[in-house]
Order: structure tokens, then sequence, then C-alpha cells
């Protein structure tokens, strides 16, 4: 067993970015809309990317990966390698040394207890933790001085960058969050409001579905950075809206996520106050189907392995759902040239890809039918809705609440209608369905219904931790207070043991066979209905100097490095 040397010199270190072009604060305030309000700013406590991101401008990761998916030092010294000595020979260790004298944005000094402690955070009894296959394989981390990190594995670990890299992945401080861990986690709403942090910004002011306020952080470790003194984040509306801000009526510096049909982008940049920015990386448009439950009457075991679904535990329905999507024309009506059909759940980059799932991309009604022929569900009373032994193919169909989705659900709903499927529709505001309230029954990760849409992707270009999110470990229950991110409550021991396989393997040829096998098992068992390969889409002012889009990591990942173009 090796690493590869190839994968290991893909992850050599860049420098980190251009530098502002002002001192420290003076170029004021920088105005940014995610659509998608944050509702917690603690990335341990949320799957959901508009937290994710609100927090990384507070709190910073030991690397990171650039806008070309290189991985990057960040409060780290260098990235550690086999040539350098960092990772060793045999696999089972990885050491990360912290540049000198970091401070936290109160003052004090960052050690490696805060890197030690964070993985204690998530890792805790009686916890949820929304990033937990960050740690997988970790059996300890010592700290043998203030600035060394050493993380020990339960065996050879070819790619040990998971733990601490990326901004799913960012450090917390010991002193703030040492009385908030396990079953205590989510009820420390102060230091989840206001997370100390190492990042250019610190938190002056939150308000959860709302807005955050964030200042320059006088103990940056850049004394030049950042530019803006201020960082006004607003949530709420809607993607056209925050379009609006930016490109026709100039309130916003920055807008997030536009999920807008191209000919709406088009319109609102003629305006001439802004551009529109957009790039490809691993970002998927899907259905996630339920395989448990979620029948109110299950009570606290609703959408949990106790009750398994009706229906959709049946192969022949999820396949059927699927032949029936048109996908080339979801993509042309939502996403024109920032989308693309894709069969895959892990459609970049290229060597993961795979080609075994193609026959997605044609839209085949006559055999969804006949699939459910075969399989036994019929219109037994000829109310247009089939069913079988007593469960008739009713589904509720869930996602947040925007334009481009809520067509496609229309679309969808009528195609399955074509096979014998009733369909009810809801869509829930962008902040609840994405939020990480355990209490509230309409989260992505409750999942309170038969199916629901959404789109995510990974933190850089390594998909093992993400393929890891369908681990029988990883499913959302209420012990766990709802965090994980097996949405689907997919469980399968071969499935487990090629996630393990790949923790275990260096060979990037090997892995790339591995990751293909995963994606493909979930294509091909229909758990995951992938619809659109997305480009990530936002827009910029005129005004705003030193933005480079990001589908790697947060888009907010060098915000130290944003500053007010004179004129």
């Amino acid at each position: 067993m090796h690493i590869s040397r190839y994968l290991i010199g893909a992850l050599a270190a860049l420098g980190l970015g251009q530098a502002a072009l002002a001192d420290r604060g003076t170029d004021g305030q920088v105005n940014i809309l995610y659509w998608q309000a944050p509702s917690i700013l603690n990335p341990y406590l949320s799957g959901g990317t508009k937290d994710l991101e609100a927090a990384s401008v507070v709190l910073e990761p030991l690397a990171r990966y650039d806008e070309t998916g290189t991985m990057v030092p960040w409060l780290a010294e260098r990235i550690p390698t086999l040539e350098n000595g960092d990772v060793a020979e045999d696999l089972t260790s990885i050491s990360w040394r912290l540049r000198n004298g970091l401070l936290w944005s109160d003052g004090t000094p960052v050690t490696s207890r805060d890197v030690q402690f964070t993985w204690e955070y998530c890792t805790a009894p009686g916890g949820g933790c929304a990033q937990i296959e960050k740690y997988g394989g970790i059996t300890a981390i010592d700290t043998p001085d203030a600035r060394t990190v050493v993380v020990h594995f339960d065996g050879p670990k070819p790619f040990p960058y998971t733990a601490f890299v990326g901004a799913q992945s960012p450090i917390l401080q010991h002193a703030q969050f040492a009385d908030c861990t396990g079953p205590r986690a989510p009820e420390c709403t102060a230091e989840n409001f206001a997370p100390i942090g190492t990042g250019p910004f610190a938190v002056e002011e939150f308000r959860p579905n709302d807005v955050v306020t964030y200042t320059a952080n006088p103990n940056y470790r850049d004394p030049d950075k950042p530019a803006f003194a201020r960082v006004l984040l607003k949530g709420g509306g809607d993607a056209t809206a925050a379009g609006r801000a930016v490109l026709e009526t100039g309130e916003f510096d920055y807008a997030w996520n536009l999920q807008l049909a191209p000919d709406v982008l088009d319109r609102m940049e003629s305006a001439g106050l802004g551009q529109v920015i957009s790039t490809f990386g691993a970002l998927v448009e899907r259905i996630v189907l339920n395989l448990t439950d979620p029948a109110p009457e299950h009570g606290n075991e609703r959408s949990t392995r106790a009750h398994p679904h009706p229906f959709l535990t049946d192969p022949a329905v999820r396949e059927a759902l699927s032949l029936a999507i048109d996908r080339p024309l979801l993509v042309e009506l939502g996403y024109g040239p920032a989308g693309r059909v894709t069969c895959n759940i892990v459609p970049a980059p290229e060597i993961y890809a795979s080609d075994a799932n193609d026959a997605c991309k044609l839209q085949d009604i006559a055999r969804a039918n006949a699939l459910l022929d075969a399989a036994g569900w019929v219109d037994s009373d000829a109310d247009g809705v089939r069913d079988k032994d007593g469960a008739a193919l009713r589904m509720l169909f869930q996602t947040s609440t925007n334009a481009v989705r809520q067509d496609f659900q229309a679309l969808i709903k009528q195609w399955w209608s074509e096979i014998g499927v009733a369909t009810e529709l809801r869509n829930i505001d962008a902040s609840v369905f994405f939020g990480s309230d355990p209490g509230s029954p309409d989260t992505f990760q409750k999942f309170f219904a038969d199916a629901e849409m959404f789109a995510n992707n990974f933190d850089g270009t390594d998909p093992e931790a993400y393929l890891a999110n369908w681990h029988c470990d990883q499913i959302p229950t209420p012990e766990n207070q709802w965090q994980g991110s097996n949405i689907p409550r997919y469980c399968s021991g071969a499935y487990n043991a090629l996630v393990d396989q790949m923790r275990r393997t260096g060979d990037l040829e090997k892995r790339a066979e591995l990751a293909r096998a995963m994606n493909d098992t979930l294509m091909q068992e229909f758990i995951l209905l992938p619809l659109v390969d997305r480009g990530r889409v936002s827009a910029n002012a005129n005004s705003l100097g030193g933005v480079r889009l990001n589908i790697w990591d947060s888009e907010l990942w060098n915000i130290a490095d944003w500053y007010r173009k004179d004129g």
C-alpha cells in the first residue's frame, strides 16, 4: 500500500492570493446578499451551504482549496506530504504545524489544543455533528507542543486531508466551546451565533434568518487586510431580487447562488452595473428518495429506519421515477449554459466521473410504465394512481422556495402522473429548509416527505469524505439531533465496505475506480436521482475587486482580498 505521488503532487501549496489594494478597513463596507439566510454560524451544526459560507468569514481551517481546486495552507505553515516528512511512511498519521503568532479575534493565541478540541467536539458522544464524515478513522490527536498537531488514524490513510481542510471543517476555539460538547452543542446559542475565529472578520451582530454584520478582525494575521472595515451579509428574499440588487440597482456588491433562468440573468447584466460569474465543479441538483416512512403516525420514529417506506423500498418504483424525468428539458429551461445533464452524483473531476449511467439522459415513460406493471403496481380502482397491497403511489415532494425549483417540481409532477404516481408539491423557505434547528419539522435533513430536491457538492477535488455521506453511520436520527448527510437513510454493508476501502487506498486510479463504484451503486439502485450538473452562478458589482469565484471551497474563501475599485 502506498500514497499516490501524483495525488500528493497535485496538492502542492500555492500562495494565499493577491494582496488587497488598500490598508485594513479603509474601503468602508461591502454588502453581500445570500438570499438563503443563514440560521447559525457553527458549521458543525448545519449541513446548509448558506450557514457554512457565512461561518467561513470568521472560522478557518488548517488548509483549504483555491479556485483551481488546489490545496493551499491556511492556518498551517505548509501542506503535509510524504516528501516533507509530515505524513508518516506507514500512512497512519499526519502532522500539521500552525503558523507562528496566530491569534483568535479576541487576542488570545491559537494553539494545537484548539485543533485537538475541534475533533473532540465533532465526535463527542451524544452530540450531532453535521461534518462527522470529515473525522472518519481518527483514533487520537496528539499536541506535542503549542503549534504541532499529530493526527493518528486507525490504519493507513493514503488521503489524510479530510479533517481540518476546507470550509466544512474549520477550527473552533477551545476556550469558547469547551462547555458546548455532546448534547449541549445546540444549546450554546451565544457561541453558535458568534463564534470567535481567526478569519479576516469577526461577528458584530447576528440575527438568524435575516442578517449578519461583521467587523474587520483587529488581530488578523495580515496587518494590511482586510480592505473593508465591515461586511453586511443580508439574507432573505429570492434569487431574482438578489440578482437585481447587484446587477440592476447597485444596492449590493455581491449576490450568491443566482439560480435563475439564463434569459433573466442576461437582462439583468445588460444594465451594466455588475457581472455574472460562473464556474463548474461538482454541484449537482438531485432528487433524494426517502427509504423510510415519513408518516406522522410514527411519531418520534417517522423518517427513521424503524419504519421502511411503503413503496420507495421497491427498486422498480425508484427506477420508474427516474425514467419519467426529461433531464435535458430541465437543463434547457432552468439553467441553459450554466447547466449540464448528469447521471452521476460525482460529475467531476473527470477522473471520478462514471459513464455507466448515461441511460438517464433519455426520458422513457413507456419503460417506466412497463417496469411498474411488471412489479405489480396497477391502478386497481381507476383513479389514475397505481397501488399494490394497500399502498398507493402518492408522494409528498418538497424543496426550497425558488422559481427554478418550483418550475422543476411542476414538470416532474406532470411526468410522474403519466406513470400513475400522484404528487403533492411543497416548497419551504430556504432559510428553514437548509436550517439547523433540530426541532423544526421542515429541514431537509429531517426529511418528513417522500422525495426532496436540493443541490450540494464537496470541498476540494477528492470525493472520499463526500461519498462517505452514504455510509450507514451518517443517517440523521433523533439520537444525533438529525445531523448527518445520509439523507435517504440508505444502509448497505457492501457500500460501507467500499467507503472503508477507499480510505485505505492511495493509488489515484484505484481511488477513482472505487469512487465510480460508489457513485454507480447509488445511481443504479436509484437512491438519488441526479438532474443537473450546475455551474455555480453569482454576481459582483463592477466596483468590487479581488473576487475569485471558488466552487471547491466557500465562495467567501478570499474575502480578505476583496477591495473597492477606484472610480
